[in-house]
């Protein structure tokens, strides 16, 4: 065996401790039924204290700093949240299944943009910094479109054989540079003197949170508490995913359906509570940024880091479906971004992202996930 032999066999071992299991699966296995339910309860209750410190610590950050929290949401934040979708892409690219990045970035846009959007926009009508989204905004539109744009251009020239090669990676992670330098220009730039834009929708739990125990805690504090939550929550949802599916594993629910539907949710979990605890907390704009933000770097990032390891395969001839990244992958994450740039234009005018506009995306993002059954099926 050469040293690059050993070399894809580590990655491989890597990307199944990342991709299937953060924690070992013997745990959850030969477990009680009503254990496995005391696990679910404890992972939940850990899931949402780790949503808890990192809002509050991404929150305290923002303050300390100047910093107006959707930029925090759109860096700081989305950055942690994408790092491991970014470790596993990277990994995978190293192993030989460089198809597995592509499908991870594109499907990871179309539930923060589908699913975790669309259910904060449902519980609440989440504020629309023009200031943010008149930059971000477009950014994460230009990014999605990009990447539609060189899949399709590479398919045309050559087919089946298509890859996004080492290059797309360079262009990708120098925009990914060029992004993170003018976030911080914008930054300073923020109107920080314009009163903050709260819905009169919020509830009543996130009108009432008091900040003051933040103020007297340090960057470092901040940032160690915005750290140990990210863990938690990572840890802790994949816990709460292995449980569960070993429930219904035990419930005789077959295993398509638990990989379509409890594997594919938890893989968006974590921002989906740190969304829903943002919320809560009276810190919506932490969403916002955060589904902005994670939507870009899933493409410069994420994308773009795999594809400098290795060329990332555009069909896939082992599906059922061997062009389903084509034609159904690409154009709904292109839908969403489209149906959410028209909805951040009108918007912007009222300061407010209205609540009816969650309806289309998370209906949406069911469309999407069971058509998926269905063609798989």
């Amino acid at each position: 065996m050469g040293l690059a032999d050993v070399w894809r066999r580590v990655c491989y071992d890597l990307r199944m401790l990342f991709l299937g299991n953060l924690l070992p699966e013997v745990w959850f296995a030969d477990t009680h039924g009503l254990l496995l339910m005391a696990i679910v309860v404890f992972a939940m209750f850990c899931v949402i204290k780790g949503a808890d410190w990192l809002v509050e610590g991404a929150a305290g950050i923002a303050k300390r700093l100047g910093m107006p929290e959707v930029i925090i949401g759109a860096t700081i934040v989305s950055l942690g949240t994408t790092t491991p979708e970014a470790a596993v892409s990277v990994l995978a690219a190293w192993s030989g299944d460089a198809g597995l990045a592509l499908g991870n970035g594109v499907g990871s846009i179309i539930a923060d943009t589908g699913l975790i959007f669309g259910v904060g926009c449902l519980m609440c009508a989440l504020p629309a910094d023009r200031f943010v989204l008149s930059r971000q905004g477009w950014v994460q539109f230009g990014a999605g479109l990009l990447l539609a744009l060189l899949c399709v251009g590479a398919y045309m020239i050559m087919g089946d054989e298509a890859v996004l090669g080492r290059w797309v990676g360079v262009l990708l992670v120098g925009l990914l540079v060029g992004y993170l330098v003018i976030s911080v220009k914008w930054s300073r730039m923020h109107p920080h003197g314009e009163p903050r834009l709260v819905s009169e929708e919020e509830t009543v739990e996130a009108r009432g949170y008091e900040e003051r125990s933040k103020e007297d805690r340090g960057v470092g504090v901040l940032l160690g508490m915005g750290l140990a939550g990210l863990v938690l929550v990572i840890f802790s949802g994949d816990g709460l995913v292995q449980a569960v599916t070993v429930l219904a594993e035990k419930a005789g629910i077959p295993q398509v359906v638990i990989a379509s539907t409890l594997v594919a949710f938890g893989t968006s979990l974590p921002e989906l509570v740190v969304g829903v605890t943002a919320i809560r907390k009276g810190h919506a704009e932490l969403l916002v940024g955060n589904v902005i933000g994670a939507d870009i770097l899933n493409v410069l990032f994420v994308i773009g880091v795999s594809a400098m390891a290795a060329p990332l395969g555009i069909v896939d001839m082992k599906a059922n479906v061997p062009e389903i990244f084509l034609y159904m992958h690409l154009p709904v994450m292109v839908g969403m971004l489209v149906l959410m740039r028209i909805f951040i234009a009108g918007s912007v005018k009222t300061g407010a992202f209205k609540r009816w506009m969650g309806v289309p995306l998370v209906a949406g993002y069911v469309f999407f996930v069971g058509l998926q059954y269905w063609l798989s099926a």
